[in-house]
């Protein structure tokens, strides 16, 4: 029985009987966390793309001080002397991205194409030349590019947490600004709020968790931290403040899940498995999160495709009732008015039989349907709306009164229901407020007006 499978290996990582795994647990749940509270921000900023331009910058300043550093005689692997490499190129790379912006010399993705990839390629070639180094090696520089979760120190989760509060706390102070300059920085701007210092001081909050980021996910995969873990928050509310705190719960617990996952197989990537279950609670959040959801999405949309079948196929049966004189219509006749197939017209007729507004009968082998009092009575208030609708569009949209009939049917179902009031108080003007509106056009090759209703 291998490591990963044994029981006792699986109690003790969960219950985090292991310091060094309970280190790491720690330490990448801080880092999930405040990812998702600034990642929220830079998505609702739109700007979720500069920390992976930002991330990307930070490798030829890792480079330079490891060279820096092993050419005057120190340790060119401390962590103190790399971790201010990456953020003395990481503020470069940002503005050197405002510097493009500036004045819209070039579009903002073209500006952060250019950083990323620029500065990653300068990283990889000073890479290339720290490894002829012949006085140092450069062994552990590569966890930087994929990340090593696993060799986390008690004092990485120390400065990861150190940087999740201070994140945690200017995000707390400066909510509302943060908020106004998201969705509506012209405002801001108006009400003497300087959008710029507010961007530059989000952007170094972006670094500041791209630094701590990198010895757990690597340079790669941070981008990951800061843009899943909001976006899916954001099927589940539509709250700022509320979005907050779901994005940096869903980054906990997908550092948590991952970080678990690495030490009951730790031959697999750490980084790797933290992204994974942060893409997999996405997955959670796109299928089954509140109004975005696709699920939820789905069930709304069945709900109206079935409710507008229905009034089309109310507003059938009266209006072939209003041309005929037996008091009953055929199923081939619905399917007709409607432009429907038979099996169609069959389906929601079934479904209006279900609820008692109709009666079906079967004559000699044919198919009729008949109103009842319920159902006479929606069918009248489905028709008056549509007629209704008919006549704005003829009156204010200028509709030919030939094509105005389609043109009602896909609008009476979108258009707010106070333009409603207004037509019945036009109607009511011109002393109309009862019965059915006239068609203005014909139904069955009969003149438009006011049809007869047996």
């Amino acid at each position: 029985m291998s490591e990963g499978t044994d029981p006792g290996h699986l109690l003790d990582v969960l219950l985090l009987a292991n310091w060094n795994t309970r280190v790491v647990v720690l330490g990448v749940m801080m880092l999930g966390a405040a990812g998702g509270v600034v990642g929220t921000f830079m998505l609702l900023r739109r700007r979720v793309l500069i920390g992976d331009a930002v991330s990307h910058a930070t490798l030829p300043g890792i480079a330079i001080a490891f060279l820096v550093a092993t050419g005057l005689g120190f340790e060119g692997r401390s962590m103190p002397v790399l971790l201010g490499g990456a953020l003395g190129a990481g503020l470069l790379g940002i503005a050197t991205i405002q510097l493009l912006n500036h004045g819209r010399r070039i579009s903002h993705d073209a500006a952060l194409g250019v950083v990323l990839s620029t500065f990653f390629g300068t990283g990889v070639a000073l890479l290339g030349i720290a490894q002829q180094h012949a006085s140092a090696s450069v062994a552990g520089l590569e966890s930087f590019i994929y990340g090593k979760t696993a060799s986390m120190l008690q004092a990485d989760a120390v400065l990861i947490g150190a940087v999740a509060l201070g994140t945690g706390v200017v995000c707390l102070l400066f909510f509302k600004e943060f908020r106004l300059v998201c969705f509506d920085p012209g405002f801001a701007r108006g009400r003497g709020v300087s959008v710029l210092k507010l961007d530059l001081l989000l952007m170094s909050l972006v670094v500041s968790v791209v630094i701590v980021g990198l010895q757990a996910v690597g340079l790669v995969l941070v981008i990951a931290i800061l843009v899943i873990p909001s976006a899916s928050a954001r099927f589940w509310t539509d709250s700022t403040g509320r979005m907050v705190l779901i994005a940096s719960g869903l980054g906990a617990l997908g550092g948590w899940i991952g970080a678990m996952a690495s030490a009951i197989a730790p031959r697999l990537p750490s980084g790797a498995l933290v992204v994974l279950a942060l893409g997999g609670l996405f997955l959670l959040s796109l299928s089954l999160g509140g109004r975005r959801g696709l699920l939820h999405q789905a069930i709304q949309s069945g709900r109206r495709t079935r409710r507008i079948r229905r009034e089309h196929a109310l507003r059938a049966i009266l209006e072939c009732l209003e041309v005929g004189t037996t008091g009953d219509c055929t199923l081939e006749a619905v399917a007709k008015r409607r432009g429907w197939e038979t099996r169609q017209a069959q389906t929601a007729v079934r479904a209006l039989d279900r609820e008692g507004l109709v009666v079906v009968e079967h004559p000699g082998g044919e198919t009729t349907v008949r109103l009842s009092a319920p159902g006479r009575r929606e069918a009248e208030a489905v028709v008056r709306r549509h007629r209704l609708w008919e006549h704005y569009l003829i009156r204010h949209a200028r509709f030919d009164s030939g094509h105005v009939d389609r043109g009602a049917d896909e609008l009476e179902h979108l258009l707010p229901v106070g333009i409603l009031e207004q037509l019945e108080a036009e109607l009511s003007a011109e002393g109309r407020a009862t019965g059915l509106p006239s068609s203005p056009h014909g139904l069955e090759g009969r003149p438009g007006g006011e049809a007869p209703v047996p």
